[in-house]
């Protein structure tokens, strides 16, 4: 494999960012973009809402919690008299030890994860979000092609 060039970096400091970006940049190939400038992307605001709970899980529960974990979001509305998205998801995982982790003692680990996720969907979607989420046991999920869609 050929290399251009070797850039070290430090994401945590930012040290040399500025230096990779402009690397990356030299090298892109010239083309018209696929998209209108103001698309963030392409995905749903659901698949969106989901990534989002997702990233949280993780943050949140670290290591504790193994990747075996989907989150489901079963109801997306837009509610016109408050203004906002009405956002019911669902966390599916394998065990109840790991219902236990999400949860955390007293509720407070999917509280957290659920006012986070809620502040990051209010940024993204430029309103208000009332964000419900309940963490449900569902052995074999993982297995189930259903789940996974």
């Amino acid at each position: 494999m050929d290399f251009v060039d070797v850039v070290p970096i430090s994401a945590k400091q930012g040290k040399n960012i500025d230096v990779l970006r402009k690397h990356v940049r030299n090298h892109l190939p010239k083309a018209t973009h696929h998209f209108p400038e103001e698309y963030v992307t392409d995905r749903s605001q659901r698949f969106m809402a989901s990534e989002i709970v997702r990233e949280k899980l993780m943050r949140f529960t670290g290591e504790e919690l193994p990747y075996s974990v989907t989150v489901e979001i079963e109801r997306f509305d837009y509610n016109p008299e408050t203004d906002g998205f009405h956002i019911n998801a669902l966390i599916l995982v394998e065990r109840n030890g790991q219902k236990k982790m999400v949860i955390g003692k007293g509720g407070e680990k999917i509280k957290t994860i659920g006012r986070e996720a809620r502040l990051d969907m209010e940024e993204l979607f430029g309103r208000k979000v009332y964000l419900e989420t309940w963490v449900k046991v569902k052995s074999g999920w993982a297995d189930d092609e259903r789940a996974l869609r």
